[in-house]
């Protein structure tokens, strides 16, 4: 009963002329809805109860539903797709509401399904979300909206390629640069890139070409099947097109490594240091133009300048001394210089080359003496008679085993030497240092006195007119030993003296002339030694 004066009631006033719309609407619609505006248009968007449900809002809204049945879309994501379109757009609030309130600083692209990268992240919304990117011509008219876009990177950039390539950009370009094609495999074509190919950049290859009124680059149609196409031929055709039968994408330059040019089959095989030498270190002009090759002279400077060449004018090549290996260690034998004026023998066979033949940086071969002042300096001139050593020939007293070893003849000298002095060292005898502490030699004038050598132990006691003969007491082969008759002197030995040690007599004394034992005295009567 309640329910049918309800009803009553709301007849009368429809009859009655009040304006339903004024008593039951919350508010205006906005602008977006205000065509929606009036009684008979509630139902559009409200069902019974006076919920606005998501079927009523998408049968209007077909753009957004088309985009939630294909699951795509910001209104497709789990984070709206199951709300009613009210949550986020309420309506009745005004013509001028905002029904659509969209932050597009803190906005989640991902959410509408297309992350935005690289150069995409900086950019301003308006600058892809405009009129002229999208296709359908309905959603094209709608002021503002989001919505139409397609991923496909040619729904907004120009097609550079002129639809050479494909049209999925991404396979070669990322959304930093365009200009560096990093994505693209090269690998995966009918060229694979090789060696030196790696680094070369794309414009060196593909080259622009003009299409359809526009210049670009040309990736298609390229010819590969030799380098020609690319590499202008240097040799102008002389070896033919195949140039892989000398040279590889890792070098231009010949290498057997490489599998490249062999040269073996030439009449000059590279052997040793010649097999790394640039190949235009020999073919300066033209790598086709014979050579002239028989001797090492012509293409090598002589390194000697003329030192071997004989009185001929006859140069012998560099291969008699030298190999394709290196210029050291020389191939010139010990028997081969024996064959000069200098024969080897002794410490000259471990002597280096260069011991002898270099001076400073300069090598020398020719004019070379063959004797030892021509090498060796004469650290005796001035010193030693040259009677001794004619034309300063070493070899008088030494010979090329051992410098040290001496094969002199003393007795040349009118001193021979015997005893304890045959065993002892030259030096000893014929070197002294001066009052300046300089070792200074003394062969030539040497003193035959005991005392020019040897210390004066005796003090003076046995000087005869200035000199003591030393050979009166002792002989040659030890100093201890003394050859002295007590029974030639002043005092014989006989009676109890007999037997008596040299000791009890001759005391140590000292006085001005140092410490030094008496043999002689002023007296020999008895009460000098007994009291």
């Amino acid at each position: 009963m309640k329910l049918k004066r309800i009803i009553r009631l709301f007849i009368v006033f429809i009859l009655s002329g009040y304006s339903v719309s004024a008593q039951i609407s919350p508010g205006e619609l906005s602008n977006a809805h205000a065509n929606l505006e009036g009684v008979s248009n509630c139902t559009k968007c409200h069902s019974t109860g006076n919920v606005v449900t998501r079927e009523k809002c998408l049968a209007c809204h077909k753009e957004i539903k088309a985009n939630i049945d294909a699951k795509r879309g910001y209104h497709a994501s789990a984070e709206v797709g199951t709300k009613l379109c009210s949550t986020c757009h309420n309506e009745h609030h005004g013509r001028n509401f905002l029904i659509t309130r969209f932050d597009k600083k803190n906005f989640d692209h991902r959410k509408a399904g297309y992350e935005l990268k690289g150069d995409h992240a900086k950019i301003e919304c308006i600058a892809c979300h405009k009129a002229a990117f999208i296709k359908d011509p309905e959603i094209r008219k709608k002021k503002g909206t989001y919505l139409g876009l397609s991923q496909e990177c040619l729904s907004c950039h120009a097609d550079y390629h002129q639809g050479k390539l494909s049209p999925n950009c991404a396979t070669c370009h990322n959304f930093n640069s365009f200009k560096n094609a990093t994505g693209f495999d090269h690998s995966k074509t009918r060229y694979p890139l090789l060696g030196k190919h790696k680094t070369v950049a794309c414009v060196d290859c593909h080259k622009t070409e003009i299409v359809n009124g526009k210049t670009v680059q040309k990736f298609t149609s390229l010819q590969f099947n030799n380098c020609t196409p690319c590499h202008k031929d240097v040799h102008e055709n002389r070896f033919g097109q195949n140039c892989k039968k000398c040279h590889s994408e890792e070098s231009f330059l010949f290498s057997k490594s490489m599998k490249s040019f062999d040269h073996d089959k030439t009449n000059f095989k590279l052997i040793g240091k010649h097999q790394l030498v640039d190949c235009k270190a020999c073919h300066k002009k033209s790598l086709t133009a014979p050579l002239k090759h028989d001797q090492c002279k012509d293409c090598h400077a002589d390194f000697h300048k003329g030192d071997f060449t004989n009185r001929k004018g006859i140069t012998p090549d560099c291969d008699q001394c030298h190999t394709n290996f290196g210029f050291t260690p020389s191939s010139f034998t010990i028997e081969k210089h024996n064959q000069t004026k200098f024969k080897l023998e002794g410490a000259h066979l471990a002597s280096p080359c260069m011991a002898c033949h270099k001076t400073q940086k300069e090598w020398h071969f020719k004019n070379m003496g063959n004797k030892c002042v021509d090498c060796h300096r004469d650290e005796h001139k001035g010193f030693i008679d040259e009677k001794f050593y004619p034309n300063e020939n070493c070899v008088a007293c030494h010979n090329v085993n051992s410098w040290k070893t001496i094969t002199f003849d003393h007795d040349k000298t009118g001193y021979k030497l015997v005893g304890a002095h045959a065993t002892a060292t030259c030096s000893s005898c014929h070197y002294r240092n001066n009052e300046n502490g300089i070792r200074t030699q003394l062969f030539a004038g040497t003193s035959k006195e005991c005392s020019s050598c040897h210390k004066d132990s005796h003090v003076g006691q046995f000087e005869v007119k200035g000199k003591t003969d030393c050979t009166r007491c002792h002989g040659f082969d030890k100093w201890e030993n003394s050859i002295f008759d007590h029974n030639t002197s002043r005092f014989k030995i006989d009676g109890g003296h007999i037997g008596v040690e040299c000791i009890e007599c001759h005391k140590p004394v000292m006085d001005d002339k140092g410490k030094y034992i008496q043999y002689k005295f002023k007296s020999i009567e008895c009460k000098v030694c007994h009291s």
